[in-house]
C-alpha cells in the first residue's frame, strides 16, 4: 500500500514532531546531517516551505507556522526561524522555480550502518 510519504519508524505525532525539528534546523543551521530516508522526507518538507516563503501572504505565514518552530536564530534573540525563511531564504529564491535544496549521500554511519545524508539549501 502506497503512501505518499514515508513513516520512518514512528507514529503520526512523533513524525510530525520530527519533522517540524528538522525544518526548524534546516533553517536556522542552512544544512544539517541525518539519515537518508529523512533527508529525503525533509527535502518535500522543506521546498514547501519555501514556496510559502515566495508567497508571502498571511495565509502563507500561518501555514509555515504551523509547520517551523518558534526558535531563535542567534544568541542575541533578535530574528526567529520563520522571520529567517521569508526574510532570507524565501527572498534568496525569488527567481527559482523549485528545487531549494539538495541531498548529498554520504557514508554508512557507523554505529549501526544506517546511510546518511547531507541536506543543505542550494
Amino acid at each position: 500500500m502506497a503512501l505518499g510519504y514515508r513513516r520512518l519508524g514512528r507514529d503520526t505525532a512523533k513524525r510530525k514532531a520530527l519533522l517540524r525539528d528538522l525544518v526548524t534546523d534546516l533553517i536556522i543551521n542552512g544544512r544539517i546531517e541525518t539519515t537518508l530516508a529523512k533527508a529525503k522526507e525533509l527535502q518535500r518538507l522543506a521546498d514547501r516551505m519555501v514556496t510559502l516563503g515566495k508567497k508571502n501572504t498571511l495565509d502563507s505565514r500561518i501555514r509555515a507556522a504551523k509547520m517551523v518552530r518558534f526558535e531563535y536564530v542567534d544568541e542575541e534573540r533578535t530574528q526567529y526561524a520563520i522571520q529567517k525563511l521569508f526574510d532570507e531564504i524565501a527572498v534568496k529564491y525569488q527567481d527559482r522555480n523549485g528545487g531549494y535544496t539538495r541531498v548529498l549521500k554520504l557514508g554508512p554511519r557507523r554505529g549501526d550502518s544506517a546511510p546518511m545524508a547531507l541536506i543543505e539549501f542550494v
